[in-house]
């Protein structure tokens, strides 16, 4: 359903559409800005359609359990799965057919974050002990990464399942080998990584802490390319997206904003704010995820339960 087809300004999507009537727990939408998954506060797990926005698929977790609130989405590069976790327990979904194809549980500590790899075959889990694990799923692989001395806040994986990047409560953020567990960069912080993510063709790394520095990496050198420039004392990042051409960084945040950066100088170019619900007070809501739909358009998810359309200048 289209709320609202609005003529843009920076405060008023091009177009609305109601994902969760009552509120999201967590979304993601995919690399290409053509499908979302939402986890939503009391109709499970759905995924869209975002040029026809129909809803495509429905999904429940686990059924009747208290911990199985889904927190945590990620859509392949490729859209061929989706894999959502609560904070015990993940699944993989089939894009194609809608089915599960595998239910996993987890004992020794909490999920924190996920990422997942092309067709489905390698997931990335980090955990509040501090470790990452990498499973490979069809051979049940299974590596742990123990470079971390304290929780883990976010990890992203490249396409191909080969470089995981993870940062933590330790200062830390590392890039590092799935196959040998080897640290190809270590990136240093002055405060806890609460955010980082990699681009999809290789390029970039991108790694974000709780005060003041947001920075880009150039993933062939693990050279710093440029720090995010804002004045605020602190900016803190619920989501990333790197463009297709390589040019411009888009983030979204818990505070309803949505800027979109020039890489190379770390720059912000334009920024807007997401719709809050008119039932909560003080009007807030989390960005969950920021996609491009095209050159001059960017796809947004948030808390609100709205997916919204914006026009870039």
């Amino acid at each position: 359903m289209i709320l609202s087809a609005c003529q843009p300004n920076s405060s008023t999507p091009i177009e609305r559409w109601q994902h969760s009537a009552e509120g999201a727990y967590a979304a993601d939408i995919s690399n290409n800005g053509k499908f979302s998954a939402v986890s939503s506060i009391r109709h499970g797990i759905s995924l869209w359609d975002l040029e026809k926005n129909a809803r495509k698929f429905s999904w429940s977790q686990e059924q009747n359990s208290a911990d199985n609130i889904v927190l945590a989405i990620d859509i392949a590069d490729d859209n061929s799965y989706v894999l959502t976790a609560s904070s015990q327990n993940f699944v993989l979904w089939n894009m194609n057919s809608g089915g599960s194809e595998g239910y996993w549980q987890v004992r020794d500590s909490t999920i924190r974050d996920i990422a997942l790899s092309n067709n489905g075959e390698h997931v990335l889990i980090g955990k509040s002990n501090g470790t990452v694990v990498h499973v490979t799923i069809d051979s049940g692989r299974r590596l742990e990464f123990l470079g971390h001395q304290e929780k883990v806040n976010s990890v992203d994986l490249l396409p191909n399942g080969r470089v995981a990047l993870s940062g933590g409560n330790d200062f830390v953020a590392y890039v590092w080998d799935t196959l040998s567990g080897q640290v190809i960069y270590r990136f240093n912080h002055p405060s806890r990584v609460t955010k980082v993510a990699l681009d999809p063709k290789s390029r970039y790394a991108f790694t974000a802490d709780s005060k003041k520095d947001a920075n880009i990496w150039d993933l062939k050198t693990g050279k710093l390319v440029s720090q995010l420039q804002y004045t605020n004392r602190q900016e803190i990042f619920s989501s990333v997206q790197f463009s297709p051409d390589g040019k411009q960084l888009l983030t979204g945040s818990p505070s309803r904003k949505v800027s979109l950066w020039d890489i190379k100088t770390g720059e912000r170019l334009e920024s807007w704010h997401v719709t809050p619900r008119d039932d909560i007070r003080p009007a807030g809501a989390v960005v969950y995820s920021v996609a491009f739909r095209d050159n001059t358009h960017i796809i947004t998810e948030s808390s609100s339960g709205y997916a919204e359309l914006w026009q870039i200048k």
